[in-house]
């Protein structure tokens, strides 16, 4: 190896879920690991994200008496993902289906506390291994103190502690009474009443990033803030090392075993976007992290990396905000008395739907009509039940109107006039969903036939709880768009998280993992945390076999 300022034995890039498992498992496996991260906060995506984990059959569902197997999980994943190339090669399936579970207990050994999503379902359930009862896991709720002034570097910090599963009763906390009981626990006992206690409670993503962080902290694994990496060092055709900004000074990081790169994808690389992703694209719609820039996927491809899925991201319906930033819809899109149009005036998806579908789905329909943007169309008792992002139900700011983020009208034809949709189109599709309403059987896309669609619906609502008529003023539109968790796409792995070439060899050396690789998922997505269950699963294979390459595999960089 050639002249370096320092020398570990794994170099891990980035600080989300995937990098800090990696960094985990390297030093349980006897290794130093080195973590670099080029902002100023820890945590990555992942730490704004849900916190959720899709990984089947895992000891926490297991614990919670809840049956699943490999078989089922295996069927569930060959029939909704298909044929989709290398990415998401029969070996990488098998590799994930297998070692996810032991990834959880390995996490669990080491003192991270998992709580089980009971009900929050597979994204397309009733497809052949596909649960009802759901599979995603995720952090509980944790006292963010024990990280003492680490607490303050945690990107994204959620003031309420509460868990995904949990989301969806407190949505309809006025309708209902295990919604009202649930927003009562959360607000009042887990954030108020900890609070009084002398405690910092988080959950979500906070919780899973904040319990690895902890764990890294205790294992004395160094975390570099405020610092990129610039390059990677390549000698021989073998990976060797890294350059790196850290605290104003350029360096060259030695690699023993080798390097890790789980730094996100290019979500806010220009560029990028405009040369892989359909038109139209921006950076603005994206709510990945503003770290996600794609300098360190330009480094594996420089060093010869082959790349799949590049065209594809995380896809979801999302809103841009008085502030400009991007927010996710989920919830607002699938509870009763709204639907999603085109400039027409016409549906063309199920707006309860996976948000993966529906992103694909708005870039299809954009094709023949346009539909970027696409508008959610609300009545009167959509704004009066049911929250939409942070504001309440009944309480519509007035910087929602004043900045034109909603736009409200006495009519659906004035609304329409408003927004420049077809009044006509609008009229025909309120009064055909009304009908859908009444009968309970959306015959044009099959809104809340499938058990995910009722993740998020009124129960109060029949016949069918994501059905209830848009035709009680005053009318509402919010101009949606084709948002992202975070690009899809990335450097080819095989199942060990090592980075391949085109031509299928190994680029010794280098191993990626997360949205800096392409996604095991294909084109889809199977269950709630199917970005962070494989990344945190392909870290953890790919830390553990970095820290444990024999002499002979690293002969080439000594």
């Amino acid at each position: 190896m050639g002249k370096f300022d320092k020398v570990v034995d794994v170099v891990v890039v980035g600080t989300g879920s995937a990098a800090m498992t990696a960094a985990l498992a390297v030093k349980e496996s006897g290794k130093e690991p080195l973590v670099l991260e080029s902002t100023d906060l820890y945590g990555g995506s992942s730490a704004m994200s849900g916190g959720g984990l899709w990984v089947p059959n895992n000891p926490v569902m297991r614990e919670a008496g809840v049956t699943d197997s490999y078989e089922a999980a295996r069927t569930y994943m060959d029939e909704v993902i298909g044929d989709v190339g290398p990415a998401s090669s029969p070996e990488r399936r098998h590799a994930f289906l297998t070692e996810g579970p032991e990834m959880v207990a390995f996490l669990q050994r080491l003192g991270f506390r998992f709580v089980y999503g009971r009900g929050y379902a597979d994204y397309y359930p009733e497809k052949p291994g596909g649960k009802a009862v759901g599979r995603g896991i995720e952090g509980a709720r944790w006292d963010i103190r024990a990280l003492g002034p680490w607490s303050a570097k945690i990107r994204g910090l959620i003031p309420m502690p509460v868990h995904t599963y949990e989301v969806a009763a407190m949505n309809v906390s006025l309708r209902t009474v295990k919604g009202f009981l649930t927003a009562a626990n959360v607000v009042g006992v887990q954030t108020i009443g900890s609070r009084l206690l002398g405690k910092k409670l988080v959950g979500l993503g906070n919780s899973l990033m904040g319990q690895l962080l902890h764990l890294a902290l205790q294992r004395d694994i160094p975390i570099w803030l405020d610092s990129p990496m610039a390059e990677l060092i390549v000698e021989d055709g073998s990976v060797v090392g890294v350059v790196v900004d850290h605290e104003g000074e350029r360096m060259r990081i030695g690699a023993r075993n080798g390097v890790m790169l789980a730094a996100g994808g290019f979500a806010h690389n220009d560029e990028m976007r405009q040369k892989h992703h359909p038109h139209p694209i921006t950076t603005a719609w994206t709510s990945a992290n503003p770290g996600d820039t794609g300098e360190v996927l330009q480094a594996g491809i420089a060093a010869g990396a082959a790349l799949a899925l590049m065209d594809d991201a995380w896809w979801g319906p999302s809103v841009l905000k008085p502030d400009g930033s991007a927010q996710f819809l989920l919830a607002e899109r699938s509870l009763p008395h709204g639907f999603i149009v085109d400039s027409s005036g016409q549906r063309f998806m199920n707006e309860s739907e996976s948000y993966v579908d529906a992103g694909h789905h708005q870039y299809e329909r954009n094709a023949t009509t346009p539909a970027i943007p696409a508008y959610l169309i609300i009545d009167s008792r959509h704004r009066s039940r049911y929250p939409f992002g942070m504001a309440l139900p009944g309480m519509t700011p007035k910087k929602l109107l004043e900045s034109g983020f909603m736009t409200k009208a006495d009519s659906l034809e004035e609304l329409a006039e408003k927004m420049g949709i077809d009044k006509d189109g609008l009229r025909r599709t309120a009064g055909r969903f009304a009908q859908f309403a009444a009968t309970g059987v959306d015959e044009d896309f099959h809104r809340g036939d499938s058990a995910y669609d009722r993740v998020y619906s009124d129960p109060r609502v029949k016949p069918n709880p994501n059905l209830g008529a848009v035709s009680r003023p005053p009318f509402y539109a919010i101009k949606i768009y084709p948002g992202d968790l975070g690009t899809k796409g990335g450097l080819l792995t095989d199942e060990f998280a090592r980075v391949l070439r085109e031509d299928g060899s190994v680029i010794e050396g280098l191993y990626a993992a997360g949205n800096t690789s392409a996604s095991v998922m294909g084109n889809t997505y199977p269950g709630p945390g199917s970005t962070i269950g494989p990344a945190m699963t392909f870290g953890y294979i790919g830390g553990q076999h970095a820290a444990t390459r024999s002499a002979a595999e690293r002969a080439a960089q000594d």
